[in-house]
Parts: structure tokens; sequence; C-alpha cells
């Protein structure tokens, strides 16, 4: 941790994630642009070089990016204490707007007026993932051009193989994402206890193991959003696969409806876009589960962060770790992907949701200064005239 005298205190930092947490509209890559300009540029709290650290390391580990690198920023100065306050304080508040749309949302979800609100949100929904599927491919694989994909090939294998495998299938394993990491981290970097095949064999017995527990509800409930909180990189939006995996096709906690409409939250609200976990354990057990799903999704990436923290110039520089990721990551984006696709066959019924999603691609692909939560906002106004009028 940096030991120069601080012109902030922990207050400070908390008070600032609470603003940020209310008003930070834009998903991961918008807040961690408003952190650096508020923190490094403005404030000056943070030094460019921890903050490009923190950066690494949300990018790395697990977890979502933004939430990631607010706890680590925490930790900076202020060790694990700032850590735990400041990834609480960006995270309540858009807990407590999701919470407050699950509510309204049981309570009159039946309505025609709702319906048709979250008839045009939905297709909206879809445009707006399709694009950051978009990005989150050419960012994390490589550019479609041919020199890049010839330089990443054992990637675009691994990405379109999650691709065809989720759109199949319609379902996601853990497990397929680990292999794939181990497989691209012995091709690429090969680390010295890969020779040790009992060690990899007994954590993946273990895991398959600890997936069978019968938990009771709650307890599937929280064990289900850790998992999905471990694999989560990057991006929010990456943790769609899991969720509709688990939720609607495993366990059957929500309808496919539900989902999209869960989704849509995320987009509507400020923070971090997970949170939308809030939404959908409120919908499945009530406050109970909205505290269990939300817990249990940020705590893999407050562990992630923490426990790294103090050693991660040395991490950084594990190209076995990177290589490890870089497979999962490919993985990850496929089945995100494929998710696109299965929501989009359930979720497009008809021309006028057909158009709303086309015209949502467009607007974001050519139209800067229009954002996500203002796309959601005339979507919504579309479903209500489309529907009601």
């Amino acid at each position: 941790m940096s030991i120069e005298k601080l012109n902030y205190t922990l207050l400070d930092l908390i008070k600032y994630f609470l603003k940020l947490g209310t008003t930070g509209f834009g998903g991961p890559v918008a807040l961690v642009g408003y952190m650096h300009r508020d923190l490094v540029e403005n404030k000056k709290w943070i030094n460019d070089s921890d903050f490009k650290e923190g950066l690494a390391l949300s990018q790395l580990a697990p977890g979502p990016l933004a939430a990631q690198l607010g706890i680590y920023i925490g930790f900076v100065h202020f060790g694990v204490l700032g850590a735990t306050l400041s990834g609480l304080a960006f995270v309540i508040p858009s807990f407590i707007m999701v919470v407050l749309l699950g509510i309204t949302y049981q309570a009159y979800g039946g309505l025609p007026w709702m319906q048709a609100i979250f008839y045009g949100i939905s297709a909206a929904v879809i445009g707006i993932i399709a694009v950051s599927s978009y990005k989150l491919t050419v960012k994390s694989i490589s550019k479609f051009e041919i020199p890049a994909i010839k330089n990443s090939w054992l990637l675009w294998i691994f990405y379109i193989t999650a691709i065809v495998l989720t759109a199949v299938t319609q379902n996601e394993e853990l497990l397929l994402f680990i292999a794939l990491g181990l497989i691209y981290m012995i091709v690429k970097a090969p680390p010295e206890w890969i020779r040790r095949p009992k060690t990899a064999s007994f954590f993946l017995l273990s895991t398959v193991g600890l997936s069978t527990i019968d938990l009771g509800k709650l307890g599937d409930l929280a064990w289900f959003f850790i998992k999905a909180g471990a694999f989560v990189f990057g991006s929010g939006l990456a943790i769609v696969p899991f969720l509709h995996s688990g939720i609607v096709a495993e366990h059957h906690w929500l309808t496919e409806n539900q989902f999209v409409d869960a989704v849509a939250v995320a987009m509507i609200t400020p923070g971090p876009v997970v949170i939308t976990v809030g939404f959908i354990g409120y919908l499945v057990a009530g406050f109970t589960g909205a505290c269990i799903a939300a817990l249990g999704v940020f705590l893999p990436c407050y562990l992630f962060t923490v426990i790294p923290a103090p050693y991660f110039k040395k991490i950084s520089q594990n190209k076995s770790i990177k290589a490890f990721v870089d497979g999962i990551t490919a993985g990850v984006i496929g089945a995100l992907v494929g998710a696109v696709i299965v929501i989009a066959i359930r979720t497009i019924i008809d021309i006028p949701t057909a158009l709303i999603a086309a015209g949502t691609a467009l607007i974001l692909i050519y139209v800067k200064k229009i954002q996500e939560p203002h796309i959601i906002v005339i979507a919504a106004i579309l479903g209500i005239l489309l529907k009601l009028f």
C-alpha cells in the first residue's frame, strides 16, 4: 500500500462511491472512466500507477470490472477495511434500486401497462447485449481481420465452440471454462505444477462433488451465485449466460420473459450491471433471496481483489495465469454470444420487437451520445404505444 500523506479520508472515499453507485450509468468502461477522471485527475486521491495496477488486477481476476476496481482503490490506502466499505458503498445504492424495482415488478408485473413497458425494453436489451458481445469479442479475442484471427486461432476455436454449445444445449458448464483455461495455459505458458496431475484432478473432482450437494433452495441460490460470480471476467454482461442457464433452464426459478426483464433492470439502474442478481434473488426468494444473491456474486469479486492485492506486482507478470484467464475469457464471451442467440429467439417475437432490437444496435454503434439508459426509456415508451394504443 502507498504511504504518502493523504489529502482525503476513508469517509470521503465512502461518500464518493455512494454517489457513483447512485448516479454512475454507462456500464463498466464508463464507470472506470469516471473513477479515473474524479480520483486520479481531479481529486488526486490515487496516483496513476496505483489506478493502473487496480485496473490490471480487475481485468485479470474474475469479478465485475468496475466493482473490483472500486474495492482495490479502497484497499490502496485503507487496507481491508477500505476495500470492504468502498465496495459496499458502490453496490448498496443500486442494490436498493433493483430490490424496489423487484417489489414493483412483482406487484404490478401482471398488469397490461407493465407488460407493455417490458415488451419494448426486452427487445432493446437484445440489441444492447448483441453490441456488447461484439465489443467484448474484439477486445478480448481479436479484431475481425485475417492476420489477427490467425494469430489468435485457438482462442477463436474456444469462442466458436462455446457459442455453438450454448446455442444448441442452452446450458453452460463451469468445468468447460476451466478446461479451456487449462488447455490454453498448457499450450501457451505451461507452469511447473502442471506436471502434477493429481492437484488438478483433485480440484476438478471436488468441484463436481460440490455441485451435486443438496443445499435447499436458499443454499442452492447462494452456491449458484458464488459460482457465477467466480467466472465473470471484465464485463457484468458476461454473467448473462451463467444466469440464463441456471435460473431459467436448470432451476426454473424464472421464466424466459422474467429473465430478460431482469437484464433490462440492470440496464436502467446505475452502478455495476451484475447487480441485477438482487432483482433476480428478490423474485426467487424475497428480500432474503436478494441479499443472498448479491452477497454470493460479489463475495468472489471481493476475495479475488483483497487477497492478491499485496502481491499483485508479482502475480501480474505470471504468463501462465494470464494464459489461463485468456482461455476462460474466450469461452465466457462465446457463451455470452450463444446466450444472446437463445434469448433473442424467444424475445424477438414479431416485427416491432425485431425493429426495436435492430434500431437499438444501430443507435449504439452510430450515435455515441445516446447511452443505454436513454434507449431503455425510449423502448419502454414505444412498448406502451405499440401495446396500449
